[in-house]
């Protein structure tokens, strides 16, 4: 019972109230003891977002008046009730006894029967097929039938599924192989892709617990897409490297584990979000947290390296840069809830800013990857022949059909294509 109590907390959170799924996970999944119950939690918040756009009307429509302002919290204990029969396909006796049983220690003692109701007629009516781009907002779906008219449909249909559990093998500990030989003798199936040499898919995922090694670092959680922005930057061995845009962390790990020699130096502006960083560069072996060398984390803004650069160029920068996220909603479905219209505009302007502000810090020669986790033209290839036609000694380098469909002068993969989120890729090099 208590894992519906907290699903509803977190649902009426993030639905309601505007709250990020992740923040309100991270703060509420310590208080289950049991793997198992936080797993449940998860899925059932995950699955009643990605079914939202089919659970909602349905229950607005079983109900005899509409929910009041104070109904939040009955409705996203309805959601929940209704991921739990129909997604996640929970034996109904317990999912239904236990969602009423959260009713009352929802303090909605009074309206328990009314969720035994709608849930019972739930089980039995279940829910029409409905078209997944019904979940996205209309400004936000226009967009992307507009920019790919072709893919549209799948899209969104990606977008409504749960992704597969992508690892990341850390070469500089072990082999992708006996890594994998691992995953097998403990029971777990994986799969490899040819253009990612260090990448592992887990179609059926497990709680990261479950992976061996993976407290000592051994294996990361990261998406294949993000995976290739290592190939996509190519630099070169012992390169002097900035990661301009790092948090979570996970790609300037990855940079590392590729190449211990490289002098990387990786910023956050968020200083809430550094801790992060440094725990996954920490647990690749190659970075104490508070020491000084090769490898460091600082909390600055790259739009402003007066405040921070040392006047040194790099040989290669990463800018991975805050976007609407639009090609990874499968993980984030919360997106499509709280992404505003007028959130585009600024991160577009915040974009050119760090081109324009990363680009002197680059060496004649040197390469900057341009990347987001978007599949809107305007945050990846108009906005990177903007800058291409403003910035005289830029030049784009092609990257090969690994990377995606075609998009200007980078590459751009869907989400759901080839199992990966959508991301988008552009190399720059400047002229000698």
């Amino acid at each position: 019972m208590q894992v519906r109590v907290l699903s509803a907390q977190v649902l009426d959170a993030v639905v309601h109230r505007g709250r990020s799924l992740k923040s309100e996970l991270a703060a509420t999944l310590p208080r289950l003891s049991d793997p198992r119950d936080r797993a449940l939690l998860e899925a059932i918040a995950f699955t009643a977002l990605r079914g939202r756009y089919r659970y909602a009307p349905a229950l607005r429509g079983w109900l005899q008046k509409p929910p009041g302002a104070g109904d939040g919290p009955l409705m996203a204990l309805l959601l929940a009730g209704c991921a739990q029969l129909d997604a996640l396909q929970l034996p109904a006796h317990a999912a239904l006894a236990a969602t009423v049983e959260a009713a009352r220690a929802l303090g909605r003692p009074h309206q328990a029967g009314l969720v035994n109701a709608l849930l019972r007629r739930a089980q039995r009516e279940g829910f029409a097929p409905a078209d997944p781009a019904a979940a996205w907002p209309d400004w936000l779906r226009g967009r992307i039938e507009a920019a790919w008219p072709a893919q549209a449909p799948e899209v969104f249909a990606a977008s409504a599924q749960p992704a597969p559990l992508w690892l990341r093998v850390n070469r500089s500990r072990i082999a992708r192989d006996e890594y994998r030989a691992r995953l097998e003798a403990a029971g777990i199936a994986s799969t490899t892709d040819p253009r990612l040499a260090d990448a592992l898919c887990l179609e059926v995922p497990v709680p990261v617990a479950a992976l061996p090694g993976f407290d000592e670092g051994l294996v990361a959680v990261q998406d294949g897409s993000a995976q290739q922005a290592a190939d996509a930057l190519g630099a070169e061995p012992g390169a002097r490297v900035l990661d301009a845009c790092a948090a979570p962390g996970g790609k300037a790990a990855h940079l590392l584990e590729r190449d211990p020699a490289l002098e990387l130096l990786a910023l956050e502006v968020d200083p809430r979000r550094v801790p992060r960083i440094e725990e996954n560069l920490r647990r690749s072996g190659l970075y104490e947290p508070g020491t000084t060398g090769r490898v460091q984390v600082r909390v600055a803004d790259a739009t402003m390296p007066a405040l921070w650069w040392d006047g040194f160029t790099f040989d290669a920068i990463l800018l991975d840069a805050p976007c609407s996220a639009t090609g990874v909603v499968r993980r984030q479905p919360d997106i499509l809830l709280h992404r505003r219209e007028e959130d585009l505009a600024a991160l577009i302007q915040v974009q050119a800013r760090l081109l324009d502000a990363a680009w002197p810090l680059l060496r004649p020669g040197g390469v900057l990857l341009y990347a987001t986790c978007s599949i809107l033209p305007e945050e990846n290839a108009t906005q990177v022949d903007a800058f291409l036609a403003r910035t005289a000694d830029a030049v784009a380098s092609p990257l090969p059909a690994a990377f995606g469909h075609p998009a200007g002068v980078g590459r751009q993969r869907l989400p759901g294509e080839d199992g990966m989120d959508g991301f988008f890729y552009a190399r720059l090099q400047k002229s000698d």
